[in-house]
Order: structure tokens, then C-alpha cells, then sequence
């Protein structure tokens, strides 16, 4: 009879208790009061335990709350400012040597960085390289490819992946001078207007130089034209920009090598500011995967892609009115030669001028109300 008012008396408030008697004080050996959203709903046994103050139940429901309950934020979560995205496709032989160079430039700069080294389906040991170094690179992140893309795939889902607020491109082929990475970063620091540095070459050191020398002097003087920019160096392969301005040119990047000329035209042709920072080109470790008639082709099919996208008057309204000139020239010959006659290759040319001046007009059109530029 003793134990049902106690039990009462823990579970009213202290005024329903008898005028001028003291509030009972809680039990020490009673159960712990618990919300259904702390615990589950015990089970029969498990309740009647617990009712008789069972403490190896307690100890059991404390360490499954817990390893339920969030873990400390991993290193990968700390915030990164510079992300620099490394395609890596057979260069077992030098990639690790590249990537401590790296990661040593970016250690002494001081700057929250995160290394994506992306394989893209090697053929040799560069992925179990790669792998094996991790635990010796903190900052880097080993990605594996399934298959072969190209790397301008791999830049462009690195660049997507990427979780700093700046985005470093290079090559693992010893090329390019990437300990100075830090100082293309500064650079976009130091000047809020400037949204893309880019390593121009000095010097070209690549495969088929007689052949590549002047065939990328012609294509760079077209994408100068078109863009009505002085480009010092149209595909250079070290660059650093901002991610947020590229994120709505990255669906525009092609899979080969011309993803570089991309990046640069699209910045250009939407007035984005880009520097030029002269360096070093050193003879390539390795094969090279450049194929000149290919790969020369696209890149200049790519060029006129891109001005053609961002503006289309460029390329095709010159071509109308010289042809409407021609045609125009040639009908007023006509009629002085051949009074009252016009010969059909005059009627030809007029017209297609004026078909390509529509056209001309009607893609200016478009691009002006995409809106995605």
C-alpha cells in the first residue's frame, strides 16, 4: 500500500500535494523519463527491466544513441579556395613526380587547395601509382575513370566536382611549370576583375613543331579576329579561373584537347577579362597523345563553333556582304556588257548573299535571346 502513493506523487505537480507537507523528492533508483523521439518503444521485457531500474539496459541504449549520432566533419569537408584538376592517362612514370610538385608549391602558398588527379582508363600502372601515394598527399583525391573521355572531359567534370572557389587546369606531363601555380591564384586574388589567368608559352617544344608553329599562328590569328582580342596564347594548358564564371560554359566543352581554346574564347567573348602570364614550356615526359591533322582540324572548327554561338554576325555577316558586293559588282558589269541581261552565276551569288545575311540575322537573334550568356 506504501509504494502507490509514491508512485503518485512522482508524476503530479507539487501543488496537488497535502497543505504544509513538503514536496517528495524524486527517487534516485526510478527509471529515466524518456521521449519516444530519444529512444525506441521498449519492448515487454525490456520495459519491465527498465521499470525495476535495470542499468545494463541504459548502457546498451547510451552507446547505440551513441554511434547514431553525427560524426565530426571529415578533412574533406574543411573549406578549399583552390581546386586544381590534373588529367592523368598513361604517365606512370612521372605522375607522382608531378604531383609533388604540386602539392609542394601549394603547401609552402598556404592556400586551402584540394588536388583532383583524374585517370582517365590508363592503360599502364599510373592509377595503381596514384593510389598507392594517396595516404602520402593529403589534399589529393584519386578519381578513376571507367573508360577513356578525353581529357577534356576529365576537366570539365573536375571543374564540376570541384569544391574551391577557383579552378587550376594542367597537365601531368611535366610541360607546364605548375609550382607556380600559387602565384596565377594570387593574381585572380589580388584583382577581382581579371576571371582567368592563363600560362602563355614562350617557346613550343611539342611534336611536329615545323607543322604545329604555324598552323597554331593561322588559328590564333582567327580566334584574335573574331574575338577582337590580342591572344598570346590560345591553348595554353595552365590556366586558373573562377568556377562560378564557368560553370555556364562547361556543357560547351568539347573531349579532346580543344577545351582549352574553349574556355579561352568563351571568356573572351563575354567580356570576361583575361591575363596572360609568360612561362616556361619544357619538352614532354612521355608520349605525346596529339595527333596533328586531327586534332589541328578541331581546333579550328571549335573556333568558329564558339564565335558562332556567342556571335554569329562574326563569321557569317562578312561572307554575306562581300557576296551581295560581288553580285551587285557583277550585275552592274552585266549591264554595261550585256544590256538588258543578266547572266544566272550574278542572280546566284546576290542571292546567296542575301540568304547567308538572313541567316546571319536570324542566329544573331537567337543568341540574344538564349540568355545564357
Amino acid at each position: 500500500m506504501s509504494t502507490q502513493p509514491a508512485a503518485s506523487t512522482t508524476t503530479r505537480a507539487p501543488e496537488h500535494a497535502p497543505d504544509g507537507a513538503p514536496a517528495p523528492e524524486p527517487a534516485s533508483d526510478a527509471a529515466p523519463v524518456t521521449t519516444p523521439e530519444a529512444e525506441p518503444v521498449p519492448e515487454p521485457e525490456a520495459a519491465s527491466a527498465q521499470a525495476a531500474g535495470t542499468e545494463p539496459l541504459d548502457e546498451a541504449l547510451d552507446e547505440v544513441l551513441a554511434e547514431a549520432a553525427p560524426q565530426p566533419a571529415a578533412e574533406d569537408d574543411r573549406p578549399v579556395h583552390v581546386t586544381i584538376v590534373l588529367p592523368c592517362y598513361n604517365e606512370q612514370d612521372h605522375v607522382l613526380d608531378e604531383v609533388e610538385r604540386i602539392t609542394k608549391a601549394m603547401d609552402a602558398s598556404g592556400m586551402a587547395y584540394e588536388l583532383l588527379a583524374v585517370d582517365d582508363c590508363s592503360t599502364d600502372q599510373t592509377l595503381a601509382r596514384l593510389r598507392e601515394a594517396a595516404p602520402r598527399f593529403p589534399s589529393m583525391k584519386v578519381v578513376a575513370f571507367r573508360h577513356n573521355s578525353g581529357s577534356g572531359t576529365v576537366r570539365r567534370i573536375g571543374t564540376q566536382q570541384a569544391r574551391g572557389q577557383i579552378v587550376v587546369w594542367t597537365d601531368a606531363d611535366m610541360t607546364y611549370p605548375n609550382e607556380r601555380i600559387p602565384e596565377l591564384v594570387a593574381m585572380l586574388d589580388q584583382d577581382p576583375s581579371i576571371d582567368q589567368v592563363v600560362g602563355a608559352r614562350t617557346s613550343e617544344e611539342g611534336t611536329h613543331k615545323l607543322l604545329r608553329v604555324p598552323a597554331k599562328w593561322f588559328i590564333r590569328k582567327v580566334a584574335e579576329r573574331l574575338t577582337n582580342t590580342k591572344i598570346p596564347d590560345l591553348n595554353s594548358g595552365l590556366r586558373a579561373f573562377r568556377r562560378e564564371v564557368s560553370l555556364p560554359y562547361l556543357r560547351l566543352l568539347p573531349p579532346g584537347f580543344s577545351c582549352v581554346t574553349t574556355i579561352t574564347i568563351a571568356f573572351l567573348s563575354n567580356q570576361h577579362h583575361v591575363a596572360y602570364v609568360p612561362i616556361e614550356y619544357a619538352k614532354r615526359a612521355g608520349t605525346s597523345k596529339f595527333h596533328f591533322v586531327k586534332d589541328a582540324y578541331r581546333y579550328i572548327l571549335q573556333v568558329l563553333r564558339m564565335v558562332m554561338y556567342f556571335n554569329p554576325l562574326k563569321v557569317l555577316m562578312p561572307l554575306a556582304l562581300w557576296l551581295i558586293v560581288i553580285g551587285l559588282a557583277k550585275g552592274v558589269f552585266d549591264m554595261v556588257w550585256h544590256f538588258g541581261y543578266f547572266a544566272s552565276n550574278t542572280i546566284l551569288i546576290f542571292v546567296t548573299g542575301l540568304i547567308i545575311g538572313s541567316m546571319a540575322l536570324l542566329a544573331d537573334l537567337i543568341v540574344r535571346s538564349r540568355g545564357d550568356g
